[in-house]
């Protein structure tokens, strides 16, 4: 019996995971340099680098879905899952900091950037802004109801109710590409491009990461809703699935900062396109 587990912690086996994706990361952050740089084989690292990362996600993540299955995941285990992911997401709110920061430095100190700025926000080289009460409003409206969706999947899966966990899911995928998509939209039809001036770019980092952050929010429900139909949540052991809410809700606070400094305050007095 000297090989007889007496405690509820999770001693990882060995696995090559960790490593490919190490070795992935590098490659992919060179494949941007080369490309950054216009240097040969550009492509061929970069493609390289983003293959070993999907097939890492795809790996590992499946490894702790078995290790979740197995009963692996005791409530100590659990317990240590939601402090890792509340550091990753408290690490994701200190890196949007750095681009508010930013375009607050810009707005607030325009006539210290450049004479392209012309000494004032948004600068005399923007013609026009976004309307923040058109697609942007929208766009607001339909995160909101996304949250609003995701809640009740979640508060479904607590009382039981596989249909309403569900439709709750499916609702909040909906509505996540419904946002996608018209952020792509207001993208093809700005009046402005990127890398213009500081505002440009200000405006298309802030809003296009967090609309990446919104696609893999996406995929991560979409990675939940399959999980429900193989029946693998239960009301008391459902971590993956208050992850994917965790982060959603995240997403969705970010936007409303996004929102109210970017769009509005950001855009006010401006012509809007």
């Amino acid at each position: 019996m000297a090989g007889k587990v007496n405690h509820e912690y999770h001693i990882l086996p060995p696995d090559i995971w960790p490593l490919v994706g190490s070795i992935s990361a590098l490659t992919f952050t060179s494949g941007m340099v080369l490309y950054m740089h216009d240097l040969p084989h550009h492509a061929i690292v970069l493609g390289l680098g983003i293959a070993g990362l999907i097939a890492t996600f795809f790996s590992w993540f499946s490894n702790i879905v078995k290790e979740a299955e197995a009963g692996d995941h005791t409530p100590v285990v659990q317990l240590h899952l939601r402090y890792g992911m509340i550091l990753f997401i408290a690490s994701e709110v200190m890196f949007f900091v750095g681009w508010f920061w930013s375009w607050f430095d810009f707005s607030l100190f325009p006539s210290t950037i450049s004479e392209v700025v012309g000494g004032q926000w948004p600068p005399k080289a923007i013609e026009a802004v976004m309307n923040p009460f058109d697609l942007p409003l929208l766009n607001t409206l339909i995160l909101l109801c996304s949250g609003t969706t995701v809640t009740w999947a979640h508060h479904s899966l607590i009382h039981g109710d596989r249909d309403g966990l569900k439709k709750g899911l499916w609702a909040t995928i909906l509505l996540g590409v419904l946002f996608t998509s018209i952020q792509a939209y207001e993208y093809a039809h700005a009046p402005f491009g990127f890398g213009q001036n500081t505002y440009g770019s200000a405006f298309y980092m802030a809003t296009g990461f967090h609309g990446f952050h919104v696609l893999v929010g996406t995929i991560f429900l979409i990675v939940c809703l399959r999980r429900t139909y193989l029946g693998h949540f239960t009301p008391r052991q459902h971590f993956g699935f208050e992850a994917a809410a965790w982060y959603w809700h995240f997403v969705d606070v970010v936007w409303l900062f996004l929102f109210i400094v970017v769009y509005v305050w950001g855009g006010w007095g401006a012509p809007v396109h």
